[in-house]
């Protein structure tokens, strides 16, 4: 006699995508949406390519050592140069790299929370940064929050909140301890005290999620999005993000902010410091807006 065995559907949780694989969904999503995001999404469950002792620094990891940190600085260095035909001294090119990153970083978390309400948690050793070109490495990681009523509050690795307000501190939170490691490496070649480093990191936060809507076409969604992010000072970011508008003459309003920090783009090109800089007076965005 032949005997059937009935096999029992898999659990939810068996049957659903693994983690990483749907963070690498959402990173490639990110990257085709954003041209000025540069990221290079590994297999999940591939290991992060290293260096050898034997062979020059491909790509580096900030928290990895010393010797990585300079060869990240000595490569923004050197595009500075390429791209500008400028001579960056060294802090110019930390904070110029430093900036580069925080907002990279902090959009491929930010932009997985705008689109799909979900906060990944990307740990330092899981981005390596390309030295040749500044693409980032990313090795998809395997935590995640969101809220309750999320599919993939099933899987493994995620955890819930039950409410918006609380991924939002989540997201804040995701950031901060991704950046604190790297600045305390990075720092030193800065050459700026913590609150300031921590202001760029805030302005970074802001400006990914508002670049982000303004590639969607839907600047003003995005603008609040940030704002609730940052509504104020929250440590270890010194302050909010703090939108104003500023009206043309066709009488159109437009958003802007003044970044809490500086990435020292005039110095290489003072003529055309950034549209958010402390140095440019509301009277230059407007020209430059009426342009």
């Amino acid at each position: 006699m032949t005997v059937t065995l009935e096999t029992a559907p898999a659990p939810a949780a068996m049957r659903a995508p693994a983690l990483p694989s749907l963070l690498a969904t959402a990173y490639n999503r990110l990257d085709k949406m954003c041209e000025a995001l540069s990221v290079r999404v590994l297999e999940p469950g591939s290991a992060a390519p290293s260096n050898s002792p034997q062979q020059a620094y491909r790509t580096v990891g900030l928290t990895e050592s010393q010797a990585g940190v300079e060869a990240f600085v000595e490569a923004e260095k050197a595009r500075i140069l390429d791209g500008y035909d400028h001579t960056a001294p060294r802090h110019v090119a930390a904070s110029r790299a430093l900036h580069d990153y925080a907002w990279s970083v902090g959009l491929l978390m930010s932009g997985v929370w705008y689109l799909e309400r979900r906060v990944p948690r990307i740990a330092p050793e899981d981005i390596r940064v390309d030295l040749a070109s500044g693409t980032y490495e990313l090795r998809p990681g395997s935590l995640l929050t969101c809220l309750p009523d999320d599919p993939a509050a099933l899987l493994t690795g995620t955890r819930t909140v039950a409410r918006h307000e609380a991924l939002s501190a989540e997201l804040r939170s995701a950031v901060a301890d991704h950046m604190g490691p790297v600045l305390d490496a990075l720092g030193p070649y800065v050459r700026r005290g913590s609150r300031a480093l921590w202001g760029m990191v805030s302005d970074d936060l802001v400006s990914g999620i508002w670049y982000l809507g303004r590639m969607l076409g839907e600047e003003a969604t995005a603008v609040r999005a940030a704002s609730e992010v940052l509504p104020g000072a929250r440590a270890p970011f010194p302050g909010g993000a703090d939108f104003r508008t500023l009206r043309t003459s066709d009488g159109r309003e437009h958003p802007t902010r003044t970044r809490m920090g500086c990435c020292l783009y005039y110095t290489i090109r003072p003529a055309e410091a950034c549209s958010t800089c402390p140095r440019t007076c509301d009277a230059e965005r407007l020209r430059r807006l009426e342009g």
